[in-house]
């Protein structure tokens, strides 16, 4: 068998750790290509800036005013830097706030939580920061952390052994976070895995209970209002797990490839994006005395891997990021989602999604992220393209801002990135 055959699944499509070099921080040997390679042959109805003439670069003269605030642990990897964020007339509408590197490591995940930001990396770590500082800290027994989510007191992150890990915030004065558990408790694996019956088959010869991932967790997502948690993997499923007393629902055979995005969307409907290329749209229906999902259509298939799906709640609207650097979208047409169209603003893979208002912020392999607003008549327009990363943009974290009496709706967002940096942006609605 030859390693081009090795390299590719059964549909004839290139494997997704292939495709991200299966570990990932070599995802910037992407971005490293050659930067003449042109997307001119791709036609837009958006006119999109160069990111390298972006006016949202940082500029190199910009006044640097570095410090490192204390940490829990003894010796934090982090240091922050601050960026001119205000001008005479207040804060700066449009712009680079500041940013957060770390000395070794990539940071793979982000979620805010009113003032807290979490961010997540290939180390055991997972940092805290409170009003731009280092605020506190916890260690997992696990490396990489794919997803992190908040709920409430409790946060829930997804590693690369295939654990779901519950976290549980003491109070403010402590600044702690203590483990209360995992996703499946080892009560529930444990009398999963006694049972013969409750095993199925992954590989030739290798049969596990099916209670748990057995791969990477690579996205999370809540669905507060009936208490539930989403949670895919690199397994190609999906698992749906009850957060009153953390009990594994349901697994589901969703794809034929990773899954890499999982999205709580609208009217009880639930996106995932795979490797496989395909979005799949479900939903939660009573077969029997059981409830499952079943999956009620497909919004694409396509060869390029379905790396992001994010989700504008308020507009129906549903995006799919790829990695043939291309932003798909469906919104509601009559009683069904349609097609919309598709926004063309990156040179490489589209690697994370986040929809905030009216804007949608795509992060790309091309260093870049693309700021896109939906106006009144569903077309999309290229506001702005955030510059200044000099990796991999891998995860997007997006809250409103304080209102500062300007009028007009404002973003605070949060980019990690395989340059070991975590950058944070303003950024409003109306340019």
């Amino acid at each position: 068998m030859t390693t081009d055959n090795i390299n590719m699944s059964p549909h004839g499509r290139t494997k997704l750790g292939v495709l991200l070099h299966r570990s990932e921080p070599n995802v910037s040997l992407t971005a490293t290509q050659d930067a003449t390679t042109s997307s001119q042959d791709r036609r837009s109805n958006v006119s999109v800036p160069s990111p390298s003439m972006s006016p949202l670069s940082s500029p190199a003269n910009y006044f640097m005013s570095p410090f490192n605030p204390m940490s829990p642990f003894s010796k934090s990897p982090w240091s922050f830097s601050l960026l001119n964020p205000r001008t005479g007339d207040g804060i700066v509408p449009n712009g680079l706030i500041g940013s957060l590197v770390r000395e070794e490591g990539h940071v793979y995940s982000l979620a805010s939580s009113g003032s807290l930001l979490y961010t997540g990396s290939d180390s055991r770590n997972i940092r805290v920061w409170k009003d731009l500082t280092e605020f506190s800290g916890f260690k997992s027994s696990s490396g990489l952390v794919k997803a992190i989510v908040v709920c409430g007191e409790r946060v829930f992150t997804g590693h690369q052994d295939g654990k779901i890990r519950v976290w549980k915030y003491l109070d403010s004065k402590k600044k702690a976070h203590k483990r209360v558990g995992s996703l499946p408790t080892t009560r529930d694996f444990i009398k999963c895995a006694m049972n013969p019956g409750n095993y199925v088959e992954i590989r030739r010869h290798r049969n596990v209970p099916w209670i748990k991932h057995y791969d990477v967790v690579s996205c999370l997502s809540l669905d507060e209002q009936h208490g539930l948690l989403y949670s895919g993997s690199w397994d190609k499923t999906l698992r749906v797990w009850r957060l009153s007393d953390s009990r594994c629902l349901e697994s589901v055979a969703a794809h034929d490839d990773a899954v890499n995005a999982v999205v709580v969307g609208f009217d009880g409907l639930v996106f995932t994006g795979s490797a496989d290329g395909s979005v799949k749209v479900w939903r939660r229906e009573l077969v029997g005395k059981d409830t499952k999902h079943m999956m009620v259509y497909m919004l694409l298939n396509q060869d390029s891997a379905v790396t992001s799906v994010a989700v504008n709640v308020t507009d129906v609207v549903v995006y799919a990021g790829s990695s043939d650097g291309l932003v798909n979208f469906w919104d509601r047409q009559k009683q069904a989602l349609g097609h919309g169209g598709v926004l063309r603003g990156h040179k490489q893979a589209v690697l994370c999604l986040a929809s905030a208002g009216r804007l949608l912020f795509s992060g790309s392999a091309d260093k870049s992220i693309c700021v896109w607003r939906r106006e009144a008549d569903g077309f999309h327009s290229c506001l702005n393209v955030l510059t200044g990363h000099s990796g991999p943009v891998k995860c997007l974290a997006v809250q409103e801002a304080e209102d500062e009496g300007g009028g007009g709706r404002e973003w605070v967002v949060y980019s990690g990135s395989l340059d070991k940096s975590v950058k944070l942006w303003r950024v409003a609605e109306q340019p």
